[in-house]
């Protein structure tokens, strides 16, 4: 029995020394994942850090780009031959895509450092898209493409951030129109479930193949086409989009048939959450009258709505 005992309490011992042995291990290993985890953390914050300040100061050089190619458009310091319009016309395009590259990477910076502005207002559809469509009108050059917008009929206001909602439907039908040599694209929109509306645009366009469907809304994705090699773009306003969807409290999705056209859409709610726009809304420190690389950061509406906080919706 002495024996059996002792046997035993050896047996005990060697289990606590390898459970402690085990232990240990487990507190290292946490302490392993805490410090990459920090890591992961500051990695991140300097990235958006980083990202923030280059395209604040990528600001002012493209301002006066855009401000000097006005000037010589204008004829302010006397003509220009037919070949230097046409090269002037090329810097204004390009700083214009620019432009709209920098303040992608500035919203994406924000949203990955939670810095970014949330601001919920009651408004009509009907404005939203009459807006848009006086927004797109001056740049629809192609006389064989159609851009229609269906009459949001018998549907509720909207209590969201309606410059988010317009951003995300620009960034929709910008890439439409982009690979849409001929056809049609519209915009529509309808209910869905009694409290969300789903926003589409369907064109008539070159399509996108299945493998490529996953990965669009990713950063810097871009689809591998003939008309993709002729085009600019930095591949950031989808997953923008879907950013901002994913703030306003929605999803977005995406159908295509190659050859035949793609559909697009954003569902979101009929009312934002107060508890959901607080979570994403901020204080932005104020920013000097000049709008160089201080300028504010917070882009400007297609529209303005007057806040009615009180008020339900309405069909």
């Amino acid at each position: 029995m002495r024996a059996l005992l002792e046997e035993s309490r050896a047996e005990t011992e060697a289990l606590r020394a390898e459970l402690d042995e085990t232990n240990r291990g487990v507190v290292a290993l946490y302490a392993e994942l805490d410090e990459q985890a920090n890591e992961l953390k500051e990695a991140t914050e300097l990235k958006s850090r980083f990202l923030s300040y280059m395209s604040h100061e990528f600001r002012t050089p493209i301002g006066a780009i855009r401000s000097i190619t006005r000037l010589l458009l204008d004829r302010v310091d006397g003509p220009l031959t037919p070949e230097q319009e046409v090269q002037v016309r090329f810097v204004q395009s390009t700083a214009e895509e620019f432009s709209d590259m920098v303040d992608d990477l500035l919203d994406l910076a924000r949203i990955e450092a939670g810095r970014l502005d949330i601001s919920a207002e009651w408004f009509e559809m009907v404005d939203l898209f009459s807006a848009l469509r006086g927004m797109f009108k001056p740049v629809l050059d192609n006389s064989q493409l159609n851009l229609v917008f269906e009459e949001p009929v018998g549907l509720p206001r909207l209590y969201t951030d309606d410059r988010k909602l317009s951003q995300i439907l620009r960034n929709f039908i910008s890439n439409a129109l982009k690979f849409t040599p001929q056809g049609e694209v519209r915009v529509s929109v309808r209910l869905v479930d009694g409290d969300r509306v789903r926003f589409a645009v369907a064109d008539t366009g070159i399509g996108i193949a299945p493998e490529h469907l996953n990965s669009l809304f990713n950063d810097f994705s871009q689809v591998g086409s003939p008309i993709q090699k002729r085009l600019r773009g930095s591949g950031l306003g989808l997953a923008l989009s879907r950013q901002l969807a994913t703030l306003l409290g929605g999803t977005v999705s995406v159908a295509s048939t190659v050859g035949a056209g793609s559909e697009f859409a954003v569902t979101v709610p009929v009312r934002l959450q107060s508890e959901d726009t607080a979570t994403a809304t901020t204080s932005l420190s104020p920013a000097p009258a000049d709008g160089g690389a201080g300028a504010p950061l917070r882009e400007s509406g297609p529209f303005q709505s007057t806040p009615q906080p009180d008020q339900p919706p309405v069909a």
